[in-house]
């Protein structure tokens, strides 16, 4: 019984604090409402441009054939089906593709923060000769396309000698293209996929720490890597996980590296490429004479086969956002 009073006075108290401010108060409430309403009006469109795409592969995964051409079948299909998964496996070697995907991935992006850690905390931290000049290879890395060393790359891993040693010795250099080995030479050497970007992530974290913690440290005893150790480390590792995190999703993805040096291998982003090809035999009844799919049913394949591989990222995600985002606040600069 005595909410409406209390209400009714505090809205008078408003108006009249409106009235004595000259209409600042509301104006000031009325600036916050329209820009919350804004924010969640934005928030909500954002989310729907990401998450309607999934909803509609995943509602076309499950479609028979003939409700392709149903125009009456939009979003739910009228004949649940999932034999389209079956067939989307067969043509891209899952689970193989997928495991050799995970493994590849996974060790990629280890060598790569483990490198870019170390490079980074030395051009945090230390200064040695040419250092802008590094730094600015290092910006390098982030501005220009992969694409543009594609030839140099491929030279010189077929045909791969350090310092003329192998062809003095052996008469011949060493043939890596198409194993694991470029790979993991390119990752250590912070010359793999987006490794400026780790490194300039890493090395703003690093600014950030301040340095009384190192020299306290070094008073009690510890040397400079046991301070990296156990001092640096432990304080960044969200920005560790996120960094491995970014090289995990790139690399789970990537085609140029993949099919430059490891086409030997079943790979799920080069199957996922490539699918279009083998679905003609596929669904011929005689190997030697290929069919024409219709582009309908090739583009119902296509989606599976994209929904499958962002399955994995996103329940990686999923239990990483906490860390994912805590990192991205800690990469500011703090001069």
């Amino acid at each position: 019984m005595k909410s409406k009073p209390a209400k009714d006075t505090e809205r008078r108290s408003f108006f009249q604090l409106n009235r004595a401010s000259g209409g600042a108060l509301l104006r000031n409430a009325a600036k916050k409402w329209t820009v919350s309403i804004v924010r969640g009006l934005l928030l909500f469109g954002l989310c729907f441009m990401i998450i309607q795409p999934m909803l509609t592969r995943l509602g076309t995964s499950l479609m028979a054939e003939k409700d392709l051409y149903d125009s009456t079948v939009v979003l739910l299909p009228r004949t649940p089906t999932l034999e389209n998964y079956r067939i989307v496996f067969d043509l891209t070697d899952f689970p193989r593709s997928m495991l050799n995907t995970l493994w590849t991935s996974f060790v990629v992006s280890l060598l790569q923060v483990a490198a870019c850690t170390l490079v980074a905390y030395g051009f945090a931290r230390y200064d040695f000769p040419l250092k802008k000049f590094w730094f600015a290879c290092v910006v390098a890395l982030i501005v220009i396309p992969p694409q543009t060393i594609a030839t140099a790359l491929y030279m010189n891993f077929a045909n791969f000698d350090i310092l003329g040693l192998f062809k003095r010795f052996t008469g011949k250099t060493v043939r890596l293209h198409g194993s694991f080995a470029p790979y993991a030479l390119m990752s250590v050497t912070c010359m793999g996929l987006k490794d400026g970007l780790y490194i300039y992530m890493l090395r703003q974290y690093f600014r950030s720490v301040p340095k009384s913690l190192e020299e306290a440290a070094y008073m009690d005893g510890c040397n400079t890597l046991h301070t990296f150790v156990r001092i640096m480390l432990p304080d960044a590792m969200p920005v560790i996980l996120s960094c491995f995190l970014f090289s995990f999703v790139w690399q789970w993805t990537d085609l140029f590296y993949t099919r430059n040096f490891l086409s030997s291998m079943s790979i799920y982003s080069t199957q996922l490429s490539t699918i279009v090809s083998r679905m003609s035999r596929y669904f011929a009844s005689d190997p030697n004479s290929p069919v024409v799919v219709p582009v309908g049913r090739q583009q119902q394949l296509i989606s599976i086969g994209v929904l499958v591989c962002c399955v994995p990222l996103i329940v990686l995600y999923v239990f990483t956002q906490k860390t994912f985002v805590q990192s991205i606040v800690m990469t500011g600069s703090k001069e």
